[in-house]
C-alpha cells in the first residue's frame, strides 16, 4: 500500500494536482484540518465515492492514520488505483507544526467532552455525598470504574454516546 508523510504531502499540496480526503467524522473534521482538505467521512466512503475524481493521486488523512488506512483500502476495492494514505495524519500534521484550519464554532473533541462529563459527574457524585447523602459516592464510583473498564477493553461508551448529542451532529461546510 502507498503511504507518504505530512511533510510529503505538504510538498504535493504546494507542487499539483491532488485531491485531499480527510476521513474523519465531520465534527472532527470541523475541529482541525488542512486547508483544502474535503470531508468524506469513512462511514460514507461506499455512499459518496463518485464525488471523487478517479484521474487525481488521493491522499486519505485521518486523526492517525489507522482510518486513512482502511479508506485507501475501501477505495482501492471500489476502483480507484492511486491512493495515498498519509502517515500519522492530523497529529503528525501538527506535530510538524504545519498550518490547520479550523471552524470557529467547531465542538471540543469526543475525548475533551468524555474528561469534561466524567470529571463532572465525578464532582457531582462526591458532593452530594457530602450534601445529600453519603450514598452518592456511588456515583463517583461508578464513573471511576467506567473510566477504568473503557481504558482496558479500548470502547468508550461515554463517546460513542457523545458522539450522538445534537451539537456533534451538525454538518459541516
Amino acid at each position: 500500500m502507498s503511504e507518504c508523510t505530512v511533510l510529503g504531502l505538504q510538498e504535493q499540496l504546494v507542487n499539483g494536482e491532488i485531491h485531499l480526503v480527510d476521513v474523519r467524522e465531520r465534527m472532527e473534521f470541523a475541529g482541525g484540518r488542512v486547508s483544502g482538505a474535503s470531508s468524506l467521512p469513512l462511514s460514507e466512503i461506499e455512499e459518496r465515492h463518485a464525488e471523487l475524481d478517479h484521474s487525481k493521486p488521493i491522499y486519505v488523512m485521518c486523526r492517525t492514520g489507522r482510518r486513512s488506512g482502511e479508506a485507501q483500502k475501501k477505495l482501492k476495492a471500489l476502483g480507484f488505483t492511486n491512493v495515498i494514505n498519509v502517515v500519522g495524519g492530523i497529529e503528525a500534521w501538527k506535530k510538524e507544526a504545519l498550518p490547520v484550519e479550523r471552524d470557529e464554532h467547531a465542538p471540543w473533541s469526543i475525548e475533551r467532552q468524555v474528561r469534561f462529563t466524567a470529571g463532572l459527574l465525578v464532582f457531582i457524585g462526591a458532593v452530594l455525598s457530602l450534601v445529600v447523602h453519603p450514598y452518592f459516592v456511588a456515583l463517583s464510583g461508578f464513573v471511576g470504574f467506567g473510566l477504568a473498564f473503557s481504558s482496558a477493553i479500548d470502547w468508550c461508551g461515554m463517546g460513542l454516546l457523545m458522539a450522538k448529542m445534537p451539537w456533534n451532529r451538525r454538518s459541516v461546510a
